[in-house]
């Protein structure tokens, strides 16, 4: 197999990459390529910092191999190869009663993507994360093939959910759906006043799917303000999803400036009565409303930008509304905010997700907010949370290492899969995630 030099960048566009990339179709011509040149899979490159990055070296697109190979009807088992996007899955499978069980907030991701990032979605309070219901996968590592399941070489499985890639590639997996009683969504929105009713409506929400927009610019008795979504699949009769529309150009440093951000924000807020409503929506527009808008990362400019989110404990909520209020201080904040409750589940030695809240918040490069997201980072250390290396692009390894405890231990189950170092990608030579000490 032929490569091709290409030139890519992680979703927020501050990172890049050139790497000699394969393409394969089949299974055969991955096993093959591994066995002759072994390097880390890329997928629909949603991941926002260097993740997906392997400069210099090279790399598998994955986005070919994107077949569904069987459905069991009756118990809602999908195999499916590991570069099919997980909107794809959606949009084929509603109709038929069934739903990827964990979705992130971009139908782009691949499965491989999702497994190796043990993603979370809208559910994870009472869902779990992706890993978690991932039956079995069919693994190419650099030694060869081999097939894991929680329960069948569990070390490479824990080690695989949620370990970025560095056991090998996702040519096939198998994975338990979640029904759905139809392909709309009924969805539930309200207005909250501020910090406080946001907690509380997180916590006390009962809803199948349920997150908060939250407005990163509010101070004062505002602080905490947003929108709250809750929502159920049904059935009932809606316009198809309105097809996307692409971002021509990067856009001029003062559309997302401070004022132009709080003035949105707020007309944003206001959209929702003060009553609330309900509407039927099509399910691509409730699970990945930004997917509507191509190439929505031009906005931010040519400099890019950057993304943090966390989760803390839920003992430290106090700790989490300080971090906001220190983020909505300084100005930096984008309209792209999102504040979830999430619940225990996850998958693998390296998943991301803890009982607690996450806040996702995008950051203009432009306004240099390193600096910020280093302060923002202790803090969640001293919390014991973790930030999600899925959208990293700034972190350092110590402080990384502190928030995975089961670091050392995956990292010695990838030596044995991969001793020449052949998986490893830009993130995890940066963070030093694979030493040993």
């Amino acid at each position: 197999m032929s490569d091709k030099s290409m030139t890519y960048r992680g979703w927020g566009r501050v990172l890049e990459a050139t790497s000699d990339v394969a393409r394969p179709e089949r299974a055969k011509a991955l096993a093959a390529d591994m066995a002759e040149a072994p390097a880390p899979a890329l997928g629909g490159l949603r991941s926002y910092g260097d993740a997906c990055l392997n400069d210099g070296g090279r790399a598998v697109l994955m986005t070919r191999m994107d077949r569904l190979v069987d459905l069991d009807e009756e118990s809602g088992v999908l195999r499916v190869e590991g570069g099919a996007r997980i909107g794809d899955l959606a949009r084929l499978l509603a109709p038929r009663g069934w739903l990827p069980p964990v979705m992130p907030g971009t139908g782009f991701a691949t499965v491989g993507g999702a497994i190796a990032m043990d993603v979370h979605g809208k559910n994870h309070h009472n869902a779990g994360s992706f890993g978690q219901f991932v039956e079995s996968i069919r693994l190419i590592t650099p030694k060869g093939e081999k097939t894991t399941r929680p329960d069948t070489l569990k070390e490479l499985f824990s080690a695989t959910i949620g370990g970025l890639g560095q056991t090998g590639i996702v040519a096939e997996a198998s994975i338990r759906l979640k029904r759905a009683k139809g392909d709309v969504m009924m969805v539930t929105e309200r207005r909250v006043a501020d910090w406080d009713e946001h907690l509380a409506l997180l916590d006390g929400s009962d809803a199948t799917y349920t997150v908060g927009w939250i407005d990163a610019t509010a101070t004062g008795a505002s602080l905490g303000r947003g929108i709250l979504e809750e929502a159920e699949t049904g059935a009932g009769l809606v316009p198809p999803a309105k097809r996307g529309r692409r971002v021509p150009f990067d856009a001029p440093a003062f559309a997302l400036s401070s004022p132009v951000v709080r003035l949105f924000n707020a007309a944003y807020w206001r959209r929702v009565p003060a009553r609330g409503r309900t509407v039927v929506k099509p399910i691509e527009d409730f699970f990945f409303p930004l997917d509507k808008l191509h190439d929505w990362n031009r906005l931010y400019g040519k400099s890019g930008f950057h993304q943090f989110q966390c989760v803390v404990p839920l003992a430290a909520a106090d700790t989490l509304r300080e971090m906001l209020e220190r983020i909505a201080r300084c100005g930096m904040a984008s309209p792209l905010a999102v504040l979830k409750r999430m619940g225990p589940g996850r998958g693998g030695l390296m998943s991301f997700p803890m009982e607690g809240y996450t806040l996702a918040v995008d950051l203009h490069a432009a306004h240099r907010p390193a600096k910020l997201v280093a302060e923002l980072e202790a803090q969640v250390a001293e919390a014991g949370g973790r930030i999600y290396l899925a959208k990293d692009s700034l972190a350092a390894p110590e402080a990384v290492h502190a928030m995975y405890p089961e670091r050392r231990k995956w990292a010695g189950i990838v030596a044995k899969h991969d001793p020449e170092g052949a998986m490893v990608t830009d993130l995890v030579r940066r963070l030093d995630l694979r030493r040993r000490g």
